[in-house]
């Protein structure tokens, strides 16, 4: 089993790890050749389109664990027909961004108190890559869809090839060509079209024995439709309420001035660092929970979780010493601003705690994505976002921005906690699937 994981894992963890390192070049290159508005231009950019582009994340999670479902059965038809139905919605929402991106805009520029030369350069960065949506939604989608077929190396790959690109554009472009924000959102527009055609050709390298058993009619008709939105509607809430939790940081930090907004962006790439290499776990949680969901091996789902979790309490540990050690390195990487650095200090007792407070969260959100088990995770999704914004009001006017970090790490604990609990009690998220009642 731990063979099983890794196989899936590390796939998923080279190819998670190229998106959080693409921050950190985006952001040392501004934070070298800029000065702190182009830091905090980019952060809020960055923001607008995790705030377009989360709220979808369905379109990747809904389609992996329904066909990852569907593969454990060994029914090709609906694996196919299941991405027939994810490429058809993320075209239709694809289509509605880029008829609605000024207004998009606008109403997001509401949320952030800056000004007008930091505006500026947000628009600047956003005219831009608002144009790679299609490609980027796609991408999800058969992303999702690779997973869900037991197929990590795919993703992997696209993700390698595309960021490799999107850096040396983003390189050549901002500091050769001395075109600096433009440039770092030229490299990303290129970058995700591309990714999306190694995409494409993937696909039809490998599975294009499956073209004959697309059936356009069956992928689309109403129940199918119907229980497919139903899972991703559920799954949008969830993205919905992490969005908001993760936007509403740089509005909080913004108005603490620009500086902690800088020193706040760049310490949350350290979670964002972390996040993407427990997702590598997750990612195969959700793989082969929905495989073994799928054969109705329950045997097999209790291993792996036993394992899985194994791995996560280890890695926690391991990232926990990392950054105490290693964390002035890191820095200097993302900036040479002393000012910066010397704020970050101040903070970073913080992203000590990331490690253990979290970890259980992102494997549980896998394992209940393969699970399909939308609604426990919308539900726990909400109330950890309730915590949230609850402790930041109660003491933001007292503690400031050791309010908002704290608010992040109680919102890690109540999603590990809640999710927990609906697996340990009798709202037994498995039990379903199987014959028994619940797994013990």
């Amino acid at each position: 089993m731990n063979k099983r994981i890794l196989q899936l894992t590390l796939p998923n963890i080279i190819s998670n790890i190229t998106v959080p390192l693409l921050g950190m070049v985006d952001l040392s290159i501004v934070g070298h050749i800029g000065n702190v508005t182009h830091i905090g231009a980019i952060a809020i950019g960055t923001t607008i389109f995790n705030f377009i582009y989360w709220n979808f994340g369905f379109l990747r999670m809904g389609t992996s664990g329904l066909t990852a479902q569907a593969y454990g059965a060994k029914n090709l038809n609906k694996t196919v027909n299941t991405l027939v139905k994810a490429i058809t919605t993320a075209i239709l929402i694809s289509l509605i961004i880029i008829i609605l991106q000024y207004p998009i805009a606008k109403l997001a520029l509401l949320f952030f108190d800056i000004n007008a030369e930091m505006t500026k350069f947000v628009m600047l960065y956003y005219r831009i890559r608002i144009w790679a949506a299609p490609a980027t939604l796609l991408l999800y989608v058969f992303n999702g869809w690779f997973i869900g077929m037991q197929n990590a190396n795919i993703p992997m790959i696209i993700a390698i090839i595309s960021n490799i690109i999107n850096i040396i554009f983003s390189l050549l472009f901002a500091i050769v060509g001395k075109m600096g924000i433009v440039g770092i959102a030229l490299g990303t527009l290129l970058a995700q079209w591309l990714g999306l055609l190694l995409s494409l050709l993937f696909w039809w390298k490998f599975y294009r024995k499956l073209w004959k058993k697309i059936d356009i009619a069956e992928s689309l008709i109403w129940k199918d439709m119907k229980h497919f939105f139903q899972i991703n509607i559920d799954i949008f809430l969830r993205s919905f309420c992490l969005l908001i939790v993760f936007s509403f940081f740089p509005m909080a930090s913004s108005k603490e001035g620009e500086f902690i907004l800088a020193a706040n962006t760049i310490l949350l790439q350290f979670f964002t660092i972390f996040s993407h290499i427990m997702d590598g776990f997750a990612y195969a949680g959700e793989a082969l929970t929905g495989k073994y969901i799928g054969a109705k091996d329950e045997k097999s789902l209790q291993t792996m979780l036993r394992y899985l979790f194994s791995w996560g309490g280890l890695l926690s540990l391991i990232f926990t010493i990392l950054y105490a050690f290693g964390g002035d390195v890191i820095l200097s990487i993302l900036t040479n601003k002393e000012e910066i650095i010397t704020i970050c200090h101040s903070y970073y007792f913080w992203v000590l705690a990331i490690p253990l407070t979290g970890f259980a969260a992102f494997l549980w959100d896998g394992i209940y994505i393969g699970a399909t088990a939308s609604k426990e995770m919308r539900n726990t999704m909400i109330v950890a976002t309730i915590i949230f914004f609850v402790i930041y009001y109660m003491l933001c006017n007292r503690l400031g921005n050791n309010a908002l970090w704290l608010s992040i790490i109680a919102f890690l604990i109540a999603r590990s906690l809640l999710l927990t609990i609906f697996v340990v009690k009798k709202q037994n998220i498995f039990s379903h699937f199987f014959d028994t009642e619940s797994l013990q």
